[in-house]
């Protein structure tokens, strides 16, 4: 069944096992992503906004209810596939960064590319590129250790973005990030989203993303409580930076 959402969920509910029991992580979501936004998953700490995220980037089944991205069915989608999903077309930002620390920041970037198996000189091109996005070409031969963590997370955006995919996936990206640090990072993923045309959505409780985005899902209790555009946010005043 093909449709021209670029992710889209139906009747979507996630069970995890508890005992005997089972503890339900998501009801019935029904939503739709279309190519460019800008979005938030928002509410508390256990609301479902990860279960979702992780659902949407194939890196888990729905119990019941289906999931496309990208006109794919993410339960019917064999383990190969799902990481070929993954590998062309989603990139990853975490609150943790996930950066492999022996590697130094030219690795860590070019990391993903080496999975594409595209050639060298194309792969240090994408890398070079990714760097001078994120203002972090000076710290190429750097390892993590020697980062600060706003830098950190510029390697981790600069990573998730290298391969230009369609849709990025972010969980709680400022968590370990001071004010500054957060809105440069955010200023910074607007400007993406703007230049590549790339789907974000993002898992926050955080009110610093949240004046960003332009669209908030607001999820409790694994329903979706609210779906609203947001008109004046942070991506007006970031454009005007």
């Amino acid at each position: 069944m093909q449709n021209s959402k670029l992710i889209r969920t139906e009747n979507l509910v996630k069970k995890f096992p508890v005992g005997k029991g089972f503890f339900t992580a998501l009801r019935d979501i029904n939503l739709e992503f279309d190519k460019g936004e800008f979005t938030g998953l928002v509410g508390p700490s256990g609301s479902g906004k990860t279960t979702l995220l992780n659902i949407i980037g194939a890196l888990d089944d729905p119990s019941e209810g289906e999931a496309y991205v990208m006109n794919s069915e993410v339960s019917q989608l064999s383990h190969g596939k799902a990481a070929e999903l993954r590998n062309q077309h989603l990139g990853f930002i975490f609150q943790t960064y996930n950066l492999l620390p022996v590697y130094n920041v030219f690795e860590n970037v070019e990391f993903p590319l080496l999975l594409l198996r595209l050639p060298t000189k194309e792969r240090r091109q994408m890398v070079m590129e990714a760097l001078e996005w994120v203002g972090l070409t000076d710290k190429v031969k750097s390892k993590p250790v020697n980062l600060s963590g706003g830098e950190r997370q510029r390697v981790a955006i600069a990573r998730a973005m290298v391969k230009k995919p369609k849709i990025v996936l972010a969980d709680e990206p400022t968590a370990n990030l001071d004010a500054k640090n957060s809105h440069n990072v955010l200023k910074m993923m607007v400007d993406l989203n703007r230049e590549l045309k790339s789907t974000f959505i993002f898992a926050t409780h955080d009110e610093k993303v949240i004046q960003y985005l332009r669209r908030k899902i607001t999820l409790e209790d694994g329903r979706v409580i609210d779906d609203v555009p947001m008109v004046t946010n942070g991506l007006n005043k970031g454009s005007q930076s």
